[in-house]
């Protein structure tokens, strides 16, 4: 993407009605927002970890069950969400999921969709390997970097 294209992209952001656009061609990531006066300006995009929350103290349970063992998620890689938003697992309510459990993916696979600001990303896995566990629901709140998959190489 050269500039012609940024400068291009920042015009149509400018005229149209939407607030922003973020694009993302091979290695590059261009985010266009406007400014509360409407006009358009292109910024790099970064993901930031989010704040962490301060919770209260829990409280403890007499009859909790006993924690996992970590063999459970011993060699395991996870694919994190890259970004916040809404989780989906297809494309759409009537479509198969991506992926389910004990598929084996690929590098580069949609594995899933996260909806951000009516924008629907398709999510890529950046390692191969075979789906041990799917750890979120169709239609939950997902954080930066939260772990979305575990999987086996």
């Amino acid at each position: 993407m050269d500039l012609k294209e940024i400068k291009k992209l920042i015009k149509m952001v400018e005229e149209s009605e939407i607030s922003g656009l973020m694009i993302e061609e091979g290695s590059m990531r261009v985010k266009i927002q406007k400014d509360f006066s409407g006009q358009a300006y292109a910024a790099p995009v970064q993901m930031m970890a989010p704040a962490p929350q301060q919770q209260a103290p829990a409280a403890p349970v007499a009859d909790a069950p006993a924690a996992k063992p970590a063999s459970d998620t011993a060699g395991l890689i996870a694919v994190k969400a890259p970004m916040v938003g809404t989780f989906y697992s297809a494309s759409n309510p009537e479509s198969p999921a991506f992926v389910k459990e004990g598929d084996s993916i690929s590098s580069g696979q949609v594995v899933c969709i996260i909806e951000a600001m009516k924008l629907f990303n398709e999510i890529e896995s950046d390692i191969s390997g075979r789906v041990e566990k799917i750890l979120v629901k169709n239609g939950d709140a997902v954080e930066y970097g939260q772990d979305l998959f575990l999987l086996r190489q």
